[in-house]
């Protein structure tokens, strides 16, 4: 089992990065490419923190749960392909980024960046429209648009007035951010286009559906924030301690992404609940005069 280990150090650049080799970085200054930046003015000190890579054998492990869902689909009649598929994809996709990243993260063409970035945004905008029963080539676009101006603000403002990155294009922090903001963005866009569809086909007003579709959109992002620290510890503050950074500094990473895939999350929501008001509005004419 492979096991990387993170000696005790006191640097103002802070690195965390599984299986550095040795002698990647010295004392005061590590290389941009490898290093995990905390900025800091009070000494860090880490001891005997360790990650351990997973066996393939014990990841299995992992899908018992999944399979206990997936039996419960079944028995109920609810479709249980759909949700194959759905995990079949997620691990194709993951495996193959894995790899992928491994390339992307050691690059320094801020127009490959920008080319993953393209195909991010051009991803979520189309499955943001998955659960509509209006024609996705309808909205395409109004979703992109909502999407990609919601995640490209917010993306700048972390990542040049939040972290300060130089450059700007620094893989390894801009693709797993523009990852966290599209992907809020899309659920949000979705839940608000799915609810705005189902109230305005029952008859409601379009200014009253919009408004109960982005209550609705936003009701995951929501009880994340009040659950935060006191149900759950999200993702990327589990994954800061387990690779041995100070708690008090994995929570100012933290608070900086509830920000900004809250932002995200309401910021094309609504963006898309007003660019879409002739889609829908158009469509409970004409169901009327039917």
């Amino acid at each position: 089992m492979q096991i990387s280990t993170f000696k005790k150090c006191s640097v103002r650049y802070l690195f965390a990065t599984i299986g550095l080799p040795p002698g990647t970085g010295r004392k005061g200054s590590i290389g941009l490419r490898d290093q995990f930046r905390f900025e800091s003015t009070f000494e860090i000190t880490i001891t005997g923190k360790t990650i351990q890579t997973i066996p393939f054998s014990n990841l299995a492990l992992a899908f018992i749960p999944v399979f206990v869902v997936i039996a419960i689909i079944w028995k109920w009649n609810t479709g249980y392909k759909s949700s194959l598929h759905a995990i079949s994809r997620m691990l194709t996709q993951l495996l193959l980024i894995g790899y992928f990243l491994v390339y992307i993260f050691k690059t320094d063409s801020a127009l490959i960046i920008v080319a993953v970035l393209t195909v991010m945004l051009f991803s979520s905008s189309w499955i943001a429209l998955r659960t509509l029963k209006m024609p996705r080539k309808t909205l395409y676009f109004k979703s992109l648009g909502a999407i990609a101006l919601a995640g490209i603000l917010i993306l700048s403002l972390v990542t040049q007035g939040v972290l300060n990155l130089a450059p700007w294009y620094l893989p390894s922090y801009v693709i797993p951010l523009a990852g966290m903001i599209f992907a809020n963005a899309m659920n949000s866009v979705s839940l608000a286009g799915e609810r705005l569809e189902a109230e305005t086909s029952r008859g409601i007003p379009y200014l009253k559906a919009r408004v109960i579709a982005l209550k609705a959109a936003l009701i995951p992002i929501t009880n994340t924030l009040f659950a935060v620290g006191l149900v759950s510890l999200p993702g990327m503050m589990t994954g800061q301690i387990l690779s041995g950074v100070s708690p008090l500094i994995a929570v100012r990473y933290q608070i900086m992404v509830m920000c900004m895939v809250f932002g995200a999350a309401g910021i094309a929501a609504a963006l898309f609940l007003v660019l879409v008001k002739p889609d829908f509005t158009n469509e409970n004419k004409l169901s009327a005069t039917d």
